[in-house]
């Protein structure tokens, strides 16, 4: 077991506050801890990584992590910073989205260990036949309004307005913890800073009810240098369901961090150990323009998330948009990924009828209307700046189904940053 768990997670900046006792606690017992995730979509986003990380680094110094998925919370929804009430989900969508992040969760935590192996477990299996007499009469007498009204998650919340349904979401977060407790001998409950006030209501429950000691460790919210949200784009959060953000925009995410962010994360959503960090941060900061840290944290992230063949394809894909590429590289691509590369690219749609009718590129282009008239499109091959798939063309060039890429698609390029995407239809 590491003995040095607290300490680990410290030099990482993965520690915004504990309660007293828990770095020694972790230090001389072998304990179970949990983290809970309200299952309000059907993926994780990069926003929760922290707090998986959390657990496996607990995983990796002996501890047995549990991951609680609300299906029971996540139908009311946590009013902690929140600026008003969530839609309520059904137990079919929270059913949906419990089963879809089960599967990313097994991409961090080992499952399969006879020893500490991690555990899902759902407070919707404790709650559904919970009757709210008995809730009321075993968990609410032994936490005062006082109590919890003194909790910064509802203090925050008086002015606007919060209903009953939210307020008493931190007793069903206490009582998880008070579950986990007696079932599972759970004696920690790590989350990000601004669950503090839930989870010390568990600690506080378990102490009234058990007369038990209980731990909590809350990691800080993570932000960009700059002050902005991490984990967010112009297109909204970054998710690790590539169906939501493809493996090449995640892999870009990562990519684009600046300095002072990367050599943060690098530290906190990698498992990499002190001296490979130290000497990817001095080899970062005497060559920056390599950017070693954006492209280990992007790899490592993408391999861990997706796979190395979605990190292969993203190294390709950033190649074609950024530096030469090849028409080789360009048929690597399967259609979504060309598509999230070019995204925001004129697009024209063709038939292959077409194509065969009028094969001159001349002509098709300006046929679609990709430039303003023949004339400019000639001036343009006349001085070799038109390319097919990445490769320049002469001003008679004929295009044909041999240009049509594997995606479907003819990618046409005017310059180095002006793309134009024909798709290719029957």
């Amino acid at each position: 077991m590491n003995k040095n768990l607290v300490q680990e997670l410290k030099w990482r900046g993965m520690i915004h506050d504990m309660i007293p006792g828990t770095e020694e606690y972790l230090s001389n017992n072998q304990t179970t801890a949990y983290v809970g995730i309200d299952p309000t979509a059907d993926s994780l986003h990069i926003g929760h990584l922290v707090s998986i990380m959390l657990l496996k680094h607990l995983q990796m110094a002996g501890h047995k992590p549990l991951a609680l998925v609300g299906g029971a919370t996540g139908m009311i929804g946590d009013p902690s910073f929140k600026s008003a009430e969530r839609k309520l989900l059904t137990v079919e969508e929270v059913q949906h989205n419990v089963d879809c992040i089960r599967q990313q969760l097994s991409k961090f935590l080992d499952f399969e260990s006879r020893f500490n192996g991690a555990e899902i477990v759902n407070n919707y299996d404790w709650m559904k036949d919970y009757l709210f007499l008995d809730f009321i009469r075993d968990v609410g007498k032994h936490i005062t309004v006082n109590y919890m009204m003194t909790k910064d998650s509802v203090k925050k919340r008086m002015e606007s307005g919060i209903s009953f349904t939210e307020f008493s979401y931190q007793l069903l977060q206490g009582f998880d913890y008070l579950t986990l407790y007696r079932t599972k001998n759970c004696r920690l409950q790590m989350g990000g800073s601004d669950q503090w006030g839930n989870i010390t209501t568990g600690t506080e429950l378990i102490r009234r009810t058990e007369g038990g000691e209980a731990y909590a460790l809350t990691c800080p919210l993570i932000t960009k240098a700059d002050g902005s949200k991490f984990g967010k784009t112009e297109g909204g959060n970054v998710w690790l369901d590539p169906a939501k953000t493809s493996p090449y925009k995640f892999f870009q995410f990562w990519l684009n961090c600046s300095d002072a962010d990367a050599e943060r994360y690098i530290r906190i959503f990698t498992m990499m150990d002190h001296d490979e960090i130290e000497e990817r941060v001095r080899q970062h900061y005497q060559f920056p323009e390599k950017r070693f840290l954006q492209r280990a944290l992007a790899k490592d992230l993408t391999c861990r998330v997706h796979s190395m063949k979605d990190y292969e394809a993203s190294v390709a894909a950033s190649e074609l948009l950024f530096g030469n590429g090849t028409t080789e590289q360009l048929n690597t691509l399967d259609r979504e990924t060309l598509l999230s590369v070019f995204e925001g690219v004129p697009q024209f749609t063709v038939t292959i009828g077409a194509l065969r009718e009028h094969p001159l590129l001349v002509d098709l282009a300006a046929e679609v209307g990709m430039f303003a008239s023949k004339g400019e499109i000639r001036r343009e091959l006349k001085q070799r700046s038109i390319s097919v798939n990445k490769e320049k063309v002469p001003e008679d060039y004929r295009l044909s189904e041999m240009d049509i890429l594997f995606c479907g698609s003819i990618l046409v390029q005017k310059g180095k940053k002006n793309y134009f995407l024909i798709n290719v239809v029957e």
